[in-house]
């Protein structure tokens, strides 16, 4: 149910504590000076039947009994009772419930499927069962029982571990770091890690979000959640569990290579996520947002009195991939007539030991006016020669009396390794971030580091890659729902290298011999062309055939290949009885002596679906474990990433003599095999391995397909069952004609359309603009075109229509959904030269009928009052036409679709 009710836990104006005591260390004592202590200035409800009053405040004995419905209920009763008291506050309307008890063991389906029962059938919102608690600063709430007051702030908590959340809170209070909102999500029998990804991301105390995460139930709302909330602040996570293993053993490479975690790392990555390992790294995450939520640029400058310890900074912001900022020559000028002689001169600025406050306050003020310096970390080793505290009051200082001219301020880091303490509470009053050490400090610098480029990546356009044609891609569908009827798992390697070569992947040519002799036929051609014959066991129970001595190679006469295949054929059979052998493949050696050997493939994962990975490949492939992981569908910029994140990329970049492989027909490859799995939903694991690739091109020598019936994860709207992320949505491609007989191509946008819209602008005049955008636009910049083509399928639709003969784009119509997918608001641009022709209608139509597909409730966008053609074809359509509460200038449309669309 994503946002719905959800603002009850934030905002409420009553609130009841079922099981609130005055007994001294009880969980229902703590939860009522906790909402006292918080200053909750509504209605505070105890109910306890056994008390009159509790706290200083009338009890009641049940929920039943209160005055009020109230807007939130937080339970701490024994587990067995919990069940029912939901029920009861389900039946009275109550929309919110905190259940901080744990059920019993004994019983907890049961129990948890009341509860469930509950949540669906009256549309309670529930936290936990097993919480920590919630808290809401700015609203007064802290329906928790943490140990100290949490003060308002711009940071949010989502953690799936009340320890981690109890943890941070008490070292935030100490670092005097506020929260807009602390959620502790227990049990997740309702309330979700996406749910509250998606209400912080629209909250607007809220500017970054730290979450932590031990596993992901509805892995599809989690990405979708994520890559909104990403794109609009910071968001780190901390997933827990990074050594475990996988459940069971993959059969294939590929399953092999792809571990539990590194999947969770491809996912954060895709979604736009900053990931930190550990907890003192989430807590420098919270140092650095809590100060500086965002920040442009990635050069550090760094002013010490200790030389050892700006080079420890130096490599630490190496080794986690920073940029060290160099010296504009007016900053060094400033410094050679402010420092002794023998300042280092450069970045690290090494002000020396002796450095006095006047000193400090020199150095920060030349960092900070250096154009080539996007951030400054200040630090400080203890001397005899000056307290550190006085330093530390130099550098606040400065920052005061900048903050205080006003102005756009950099970041600045701070580490004070003297009077650590006392440094800490004069920075945190002065708005600076502490660090204990410069690691620390660093990393800090570097999260945000990361977010931004990251982001920067997600707006990257991407190039477009061939897809397969339709008549092929129908054909190939028939073939493998009939192995998936016949339960077969393996594909033959006849019909694997059918489908690579109609996704346009070079194999090696091959046949399926059931005898010594058809392989000799087969391979006669190619030996009176010189070629060597290669001889492979043809089994579908037989997965590595290496193993069982299923593969002769270089054999160089036909006597040769018929031989060898006798001799393999009874030697398998007798090796292994229970297998069903169909007989060899046969394929012409390839001579490549300088190409290396590459893996490329998909695995399946059981909490993410279809992960695509790449790497070194070869018999070791599993003990050198040199691979990245991504999630489809891919791009050419996704599949470039992922190859540079290999060890193996340096090699295939060249050296010495030997030439570079073409990388970018390797992305190529990732992304066609990222098509096919989109393609062809039956497909559960594909194993190229070896991937030969050198200066002369890129070849399949030997794959692997597996199939099997796809598993729905949950699908609401519509999508791929095996992916995580709706993949391109091919099947709204279609021709249209108006009804004017104006024909057109519609399909929707792609990542790689910036131009489109960029030429499309440009044949738009500016009035038209004006209406559109309830302004004149200038310029449309990378970043606004990027938002338009670069959509999440899952949550938006843009349907462009375009020139059937010249591919110019004459018109878009965009449908963007909220979480709950009840509303959803539509926006409609046809290019100025082509109104008239129906196109507009034609458009609004189908968009209707997307969303009517996608089951939303209901669509409305907003009209310039002036614009009475775009209102006359709303009231055509269907629409509500009325004024605009909040701008007198604008008319609210409205279409209800009704329940499911």
């Amino acid at each position: 149910m994503s946002l719905y009710r959800l603002d009850r836990f934030f905002a409420p104006r009553s609130v009841a504590v079922v099981g609130a005591t005055d007994r001294p260390h009880s969980m229902g004592q703590a939860l009522m000076a906790n909402m006292k202590r918080a200053g909750f200035t509504g209605q505070l409800l105890p109910v306890n039947p056994k008390h009159g009053s509790v706290a200083g405040l009338a009890a009641f004995p049940s929920l039943s009994s209160l005055p009020v419905v109230p807007d939130l209920a937080v339970l701490a009763t024994p587990g067995p009772s919990v069940p029912a008291l939901v029920e009861e506050a389900a039946r009275l309307g109550v929309p919110a419930a905190v259940v901080i008890s744990a059920l019993d063991r004994k019983g907890y389906e049961a129990a948890s499927g009341r509860l469930g029962a509950a949540v669906r059938e009256k549309g309670i919102r529930l936290v936990g069962p097993n919480c920590f608690g919630v808290i809401a600063p700015h609203g007064g709430v802290d329906a928790s029982f943490a140990s100290r007051r949490t003060r308002p702030g711009s940071l949010a908590l989502v953690s799936q571990s009340g320890a981690i959340a109890a943890a941070l809170l008490e070292w935030a209070e100490v670092r005097h770091i506020g929260f807009s909102g602390v959620v502790t999500l227990g049990d997740q029998l309702d309330v979700d890690t996406g749910d509250c990804l998606d209400y912080f991301a629209a909250d607007y105390r809220t500017r970054a979000i730290l979450v932590y995460i031990e596993a992901i139930k509805d892995v599809r709302k989690f990405m979708a959640s994520a890559r909104a909330a990403a794109r609009s602040k910071p968001v780190i996570v901390l997933k827990s569990g990074r050594s475990l293993q996988a459940a069971s053993a993959a059969k294939s490479h590929t399953g092999a290579l792809a571990g539990a975690d590194d999947v969770y790392a491809a996912a954060f990555a895709r979604a736009g996520l900053v990931r930190v390992n550990d907890l003192d790294e989430l807590i420098a995450a919270a140092e650095t947002l809590s100060r500086y939520p965002t920040f442009s640029g990635d050069r550090l400058g760094i002013v010490t009195n200790g030389g050892g310890l700006g080079v420890l900074a130096v490599d630490a912001l190496v080794d986690h991939g920073g940029r060290l900022a160099g010296l504009g020559t007016a900053t060094k000028a400033t410094l050679d007539a402010a420092m002794p002689p023998t300042w280092s001169g450069g970045n690290p600025i090494d002000i020396i030991g002796d450095a006095d406050a006047p000193r400090y306050a020199a150095a920060m003020e030349a960092a900070l006016d250096d154009r080539e310096i996007d951030a400054v970390l200040v630090m400080n080793c203890p001397t005899a020669l000056l307290p550190s505290l006085d330093a530390a009051e130099a550098v606040a200082g400065v920052i005061t009396a900048r903050k205080a001219r006003g102005g756009r301020m950099k970041p600045v880091f701070t580490v004070w390794l003297g009077d650590q303490e006392a440094a800490t509470d004069l920075f945190a009053k002065a708005g600076l971030p502490s660090y204990p050490t410069e690691s620390e400090a660093v990393r800090g610098f570097m999260h945000m580091v990361r977010y931004r480029r990251g982001q920067d990546a997600l707006m990257e356009t991407p190039e477009n890659a061939e897809i397969v044609s339709p008549e092929d891609l129908a054909a190939l569908r028939g073939e493998l729902d009939a192995a998936v009827k016949a339960s077969k798992r393996w594909l033959d390697p006849i019909l694997v290298d059918r489908i690579l070569t109609a996704y346009g992947i070079p194999t090696v040519p091959v046949a399926a011999a059931a005898s010594a002799g058809e392989a000799g036929d087969f391979a006669e051609p190619f030996l009176k062309a010189g070629q060597a014959i290669a001889v492979k066991i043809l089994s579908p129970d037989i997965t590595h055939k290496s193993d069982v001595g299923g593969v002769r190679l270089g054999l160089a006469t036909r006597a040769a290949v018929e031989a060898a295949v006798s001799e393999m054929l009874s030697r398998v059979a007798a090796a292994m009885p229970k297998a069903r052998i169909d007989g060899v493949m046969v394929q012409p050696m390839i001579h490549r002596p300088g190409a290396i050997e590459l893996i490329a493939g998909l695995a399946d994962d059981p909490t993410f679906g279809s992960v695509m990975l790449f790497g070194r490949g070869g018999k070791a492939v599993e003990l050198i474990k040199d691979r990245a992981l991504a999630l489809p569908p891919l791009d050419m910029r996704i599949a470039r990433d992922m190859i540079a994140r290999t060890r193996i990329s340096k090699q295939m970049a060249g050296y010495r003599d030997v030439p570079p492989v073409d990388t970018p027909k390797v992305a190529e490859i990732l992304v066609r095999l990222s098509q096919l799995a989109a393609d062809l939903p039956q497909v559960a694991e594909i194993d190229i391995n070896p991937l030969l690739a050198d200066a002369s091109g890129i070849l399949a020598l030997d794959a692997r397909i597996a199939v099997g019936a796809p598993k729905a994860r949950g699908l609401v709207r519509g999508g791929h069952p095996r992916f995580a992320i709706r993949p391109y949505p091919k099947e709204w491609e279609q021709d249209l004609v108006t009804e004017s007989g104006f024909a057109c191509r519609v399909r929707p946008v792609r990542p790689e359309d910036e131009q489109l819209f960029r030429s499309f602008f440009e044949r738009v005049n500016p009035d038209d603009v004006r209406q559109r955008f309830f302004a004149p636009v200038k310029e449309f910049s990378h970043a606004f075109i990027a938002r338009l083509t670069q959509i999440d399928y899952a949550r938006s639709m843009v349907l462009v229509a375009l020139d059937p003969t010249g591919g110019d784009m004459l018109g878009a119509v965009r449908l963007h959904a909220d979480p709950d997918n009840e509303n959803a608001e539509y926006a409609i641009f046809v290019r100025s030269d082509q109104q008239g022709r129906g196109l507009g209608l034609s458009l609004m139509k189908m968009i209707i009928a997307y969303g009517r597909r996608q089951g939303t409730k209901r669509i409305y966008g907003q009209v310039l009052a002036e614009n009475v053609r775009m209102l006359a074809l709303a009231r055509d359509l269907g629409f509500v036409v009325g004024p605009d509460p909040d701008d007198h200038a604008l008319q609210k449309v409205v279409l209800e679709l009704g329940e499911g669309g």
